[in-house]
């Protein structure tokens, strides 16, 4: 049996459910060498262990990753972490 209600929430929960919203900025880069699930596996992971990244998105098929952070991105950083995964950061998408 699950403590989940139909709505999604926990029943088990004690804390009433607060809305919040993350607003971020959202930054889209183009990378190249991204070719299977395993490379967006391995980026989100990547990317997503930097400080203030909220979230990251990548989209195979546009080589792009969107990444939201709490402030605006550190591009050099982001570039440094997505070349020791082993694919190539090319600058933000136009």
């Amino acid at each position: 049996m699950s403590c989940c209600t139909p709505d999604g929430s926990c029943s088990t929960s004690t804390a009433t459910p607060t809305a919040t919203t993350t607003e971020g900025v959202t930054t889209v880069y183009d990378v190249s060498g991204m070719t299977c699930e395993h490379c967006r596996d391995t980026l989100t992971k990547e990317i997503g262990a930097v400080d203030g990244v909220l979230s990251v998105d990548v989209d195979l098929e546009a080589g792009q990753v969107t990444v939201t952070t709490a402030a605006e991105a550190d591009d050099a950083l982001l570039a440094e972490v997505v070349d020791e995964a082993g694919y190539e950061l090319t600058g933000r998408a136009a």
